[in-house]
């Protein structure tokens, strides 16, 4: 619930973008407000400069808690052994690669985008000699079919280009080079010699030819023309080529079914395998290219969101069908009842089409998300992650001999990496790639086969790319990423806290103290992250909201107050029954017991004034902050809510367009008793209300209507909103804008 360098200055302005000042109006119906709020009805958000300079109780500000640039996007180049990156440092979004110079990894910095303009970066890929590389800049990549935001209001608008590097044998690490723009699309794809460009425009995908990375254009007159490679219905995705490069297979979205699309370069011809009324996803190509093993999920089971889905009438398959005749057969079907529906991994990837012809996917058969394998000819499934935790991010070397994966095994609130040899089934074993106290994810393994390379972080250091060397040790591929002046050695260790929900299900968490813990009562604070499919951890996340989030809470402790941070029920990391716990969200809103369950824990503590605990969160976060004040203002006396769902009713719609609240009259009875707004007569915490007006995930709506409902109440609340801006906001500086205005809610009503 996301510039290249000077010499690119034609395609966006350089520096920083001019902005109007933002006013942001905070309105007040209470008594309860301060003198210096009256005045003009104004609140002025601090400037990022005039924030770096406030000093604090801790010691350090809150720009500089939230300076480290975050990683993402780490992707192994299929030769050469290099690998990529996207890092945005406060806004700044650009490609990295690291390459071997004389048996050392060395980090360069491919693009040059010097501005925090809210245009994304992102759909990375290498040409098969790692000599290419392309990304897209612009549009929005949670929602590639909505038009894309301009939360800077840049004056020329944001489109979403096609970007391409070329680098070659003889070139330097750090030689001047820059990226061309190709044409405007999304989800690029170089073809197996490098020639054209395959990728998605307009649902719809297209091809373009190149010109010699040895002599690159950099004129749009000399390019070649955009062709459409086929005219199909459906929404596309999911491109992957085969490994001989002479067919594409795709995803084809039709609403209420899926089909699995092979187009043929070679005939011009398309087919679709084995189509049916059911959901196919998930293509992975056999090493020879002769098949294609995918995924079905039947049509008939019931999707209603946001609610408990433990069982499926009709359990989902996997089939490989033969991709000439487009003739398929099911190889494996999951069992009636625990893991009949299918929970995907947090990869691009669900299938694993082995050196040995065998297929690994993921299964909640005992009740966690783990890992099998069957043969590509059927037969018997076998657990090769055999326990009491979790599998999330997979990856599978060139020579699909070996599987690197991360877990929180033996370790559940954190992330390690994992590897298996899968080529061999009797020798199957995962084995340690990492341990300890940090949090290792989104392993790759170069084009070596051998070298792994991760993303990781620990409770004082936030996300960077890494190489495992030997013995499981980490070196930073960017070891001076971090600023200088970035608080490390200032931060407190969070503390893994275990407590009871009100209904007795146990309850995970991390504790921030503050420095001075051991002085007397201080205010306090549940945290609710969003998802809610997501776990916070011990230790900065690897999901750039949640990184902001562990950022923020840093800062909060060092304002004195006890931060609990929530992992409550319908998140992930605890298994399938906790994920898909009864009654939860619209269908009860059982969280609730969870969110009661934080406020008396930090009631009950000694270090804390059981009269200033407050909460916050946002999106499924928000939800449950708006919950606790509207059913439990005796125990948060205060609250922000960033785009939190207030009508379960309203945000059903928004992922479910055909969803009618008339159709299952009970169904939205439920949703409605499940959401805020029908609590809103017991409401009466001050509550600060954030939102972006162009979001795509939790419609905007919401705030308003449910600020109306406790303006009627009297109950005080306060506005920050962002014109244009999206859930995930684009721009770091209202990230800034937004953490001071909590800071300072929290400071007038919890430290008095």
């Amino acid at each position: 619930m996301k510039a290249s360098g000077e010499s690119a200055s034609r395609e966006i302005r350089s520096g920083d973008v001019a902005l109007p000042k933002l006013l942001i109006l905070f309105r007040s119906f209470s008594s309860r407000i301060s003198a210096a709020s009256l005045t003009l009805g104004l609140v002025l958000v601090p400037s990022t400069t005039a924030l770096a300079q406030t000093s604090t109780e801790g010691g350090f500000t809150l720009p500089q808690v939230l300076s480290a640039p975050f990683p993402s996007e780490l992707q192994a180049a299929p030769a050469q052994g290099r690998v990529s990156w996207i890092s945005d440092a406060e806004g700044r979004r650009n490609l990295w690669i690291a390459e071997l110079v004389q048996g050392k990894y060395v980090a360069r910095q491919l693009t040059r985008y010097t501005s925090d303009d809210g245009v994304e970066l992102g759909d990375v890929a290498w040409s098969a000699d790692a000599q290419q590389i392309a990304y897209v800049r612009g549009g929005d990549f949670e929602a590639p079919s909505k038009p894309a935001a301009n939360p800077a209001m840049l004056p020329e608008g944001v489109e979403q280009d096609i970007w391409l590097f070329s680098l070659t044998s003889s070139a330097k690490p750090g030689a001047a080079t820059e990226p061309v723009k190709i044409t405007s699309g999304r989800s690029p794809l170089l073809t197996r010699d490098g020639s054209a460009l395959i990728y998605l425009l307009n649902k719809q995908i297209w091809t373009i030819k190149l010109n010699s990375p040895s002599k690159p254009s950099h004129s749009p007159s000399e390019q070649p023309r955009p062709e459409q490679l086929l005219h199909t219905r459906g929404n596309i995705s999911t491109l992957r080529l085969s490994p001989d490069g002479t067919r594409l297979a795709f995803e084809s979205d039709r609403d209420d079914h899926s089909f699995i699309g092979v187009y043929d370069f070679a005939t011009k011809s398309l087919i679709y395998l084995d189509p049916s009324t059911d959901g196919d996803i998930a293509p992975a190509w056999s090493p020879d290219s002769t098949e294609i093993a995918f995924i079905r999920t039947s049509s008939g089971n019931d999707d209603y969101l946001f609610a408990p889905s433990r069982t499926a009438a009709l359990p989902w398959s996997i089939r490989i069908a033969d991709v000439k005749s487009g003739r398929s057969q099911e190889i494996w079907k999951a069992a009636a009842g625990q893991g009949s529906v299918f929970h995907s991994l947090a990869s691009d990837n669900q299938l694993f089409w082995t050196a040995g012809n065998r297929i690994v996917f993921p299964s909640e058969l005992d009740g966690w998300l783990h890992l099998y394998s069957i043969a590509a000819s059927g037969g018997p499934a076998t657990l090769l992650t055999p326990g009491a935790f979790e599998v999330e991010h997979a990856a599978l070397s060139q020579d699909r001999a070996t599987l690197v994966y991360s877990s929180n095994q033996e370790d559940i609130d954190r992330r390690h990496i994992w590897k298996l040899a899968v080529s061999d089934p009797s020798a199957i074993k995962p084995a340690h790639v990492t341990s300890g106290e940090g949090i290792e994810v989104h392993p790759v393994i170069a084009s070596d086969n051998k070298t792994v390379f991760v993303l990781r972080s620990d409770t004082r250091l936030p996300m960077r790319a890494a190489e495992v060397t030997d013995q499981g040790h980490l070196t930073d591929l960017n070891p001076g990423s971090i600023p200088k002046d970035f608080p490390a050695s200032q931060l407190v260790v969070p503390q893994q806290v275990i407590f009871s929900a009100a209904d007795g299900m146990m309850i995970h968490g991390q504790l921030f103290l503050p420095p001075n813990a051991g002085s007397g009562k201080h205010p306090a604070l549940a945290f609710f992250h969003g998802g809610s499919r997501r776990q916070m951890l011990l230790g900065w996340h690897y999901m750039q909201y949640y990184n902001n989030a562990y950022g923020m809470n840093q800062y909060l402790a060092s304002q004195g107050y006890v931060v609990l941070s929530v992992n409550y029920r319908s998140g992930i990391g605890y298994g399938l029954n906790f994920r898909e716990a009864l009654n939860y969200g619209a269908a009860g809103a059982s969280e609730f017991n969870d969110v009661l369950g934080a406020g008396l824990y930090l009631r009950n503590r000694s270090d804390v004034d059981p009269a200033r605990i407050g909460s916050w969160g946002g999106s499924y976060g928000g939800f449950l902050t708006a919950l606790a004040l509207a059913r439990a203002s005796d125990l948060f006396a205060a609250g922000v809510d960033f785009h939190g769902v207030h009508d379960w009713n309203i945000e059903l719609g928004n992922w479910n367009t055909e969803y009618d609240p008339g159709a299952d009259p009970n169904r939205s009875r439920v949703a409605y008793e499940s959401s805020p707004i029908s609590s809103v007569s017991t409401w009466r915490s001050p509550v600060l209300l954030i939102h972006g007006d162009d979001d795509r995930n939790v419609q905007f709506s919401q705030t308003p209507k449910l600020a109306a409902s406790l303006r009627k109440q009297n109950v005080h609340v306060e506005e920050l909103i962002f014109p244009d801006e999206i859930h995930d906001f684009l721009l770091h500086r209202d990230w800034l804008r937004a953490y001071a205005a909590e800071t300072d809610f929290f400071a007038r009503y919890l430290k008095h």
